[in-house]
């Protein structure tokens, strides 16, 4: 099975399908009661099928991972308006953190199955994590190009903002608490749209 194989419907492909089948499981049960024979069965697909392209579930969650994550971020990548650069960036990092925060995917693996994220964390950059490196980078070489993003080295720039708002989506639940306006995730968005503009600003 090749991820270039469609299926019936349009712009979707044989890989889709089985990462389809593989979320409703997850979501469903998380990720250690998931098994090759449940994707396959929602998929409709053989177990030997799954086989050819992922040797077990975990390899075919993390390309789920990649799927939503890097999907969510082009989702919310911010219009050319024809406003500087680091109150789009900015804006756009907010907004994303609040959508990865409250992604029904992260949330039900953070809760059920948090020691998939660890490597993440702890170990090493995943497809997802270099993908917003390189356009985290993007964006801040443009924002120093017209002066609204401090000088600096852009790839240590973008490792550092990832760091922020990757603590923002993984560890805010922890100190969120919705019921204190004070200490609720509006608060906290607040916050971090302070903390990154005084990180990007000249």
């Amino acid at each position: 099975m090749t991820s270039n194989r469609h299926n019936n419907q349009a712009g979707r492909t044989a890989d889709d399908t089985v990462l389809d089948a593989a979320r409703a499981c997850v979501l469903a049960v998380g990720v250690r009661r998931t098994t090759l024979t449940d994707i396959a069965r929602r998929a409709g697909v053989s177990r030997m099928t799954l086989y050819r392209r992922w040797p077990d579930v975990r390899t075919i969650v993390a390309d789920l991972m990649t799927r939503e994550w890097v999907g969510l971020s082009d989702s919310l990548q911010p219009p050319e308006d024809g406003r500087a650069v680091r109150p789009r960036f900015v804006e756009g990092l907010v907004s994303g953190v609040r959508a990865f925060r409250d992604h029904p995917l992260l949330r039900k693996i953070i809760e059920v199955d948090p020691e998939l994220i660890l490597p993440y964390v702890l170990d090493r950059c995943g497809a997802s994590q270099l993908v917003f490196l390189e356009r985290f980078q993007e964006a801040l070489r443009a924002g120093h190009a017209d002066g609204t993003i401090r000088p600096g080295h852009p790839e240590r720039q973008a490792r550092a903002v990832l760091l922020v708002v990757q603590s923002y989506v993984l560890s805010a639940p922890t100190m969120i608490d919705d019921a204190d306006a004070d200490l609720d995730s509006d608060a906290f968005d607040a916050d971090l749209h302070h903390i990154l503009e005084r990180m990007l600003a000249p």
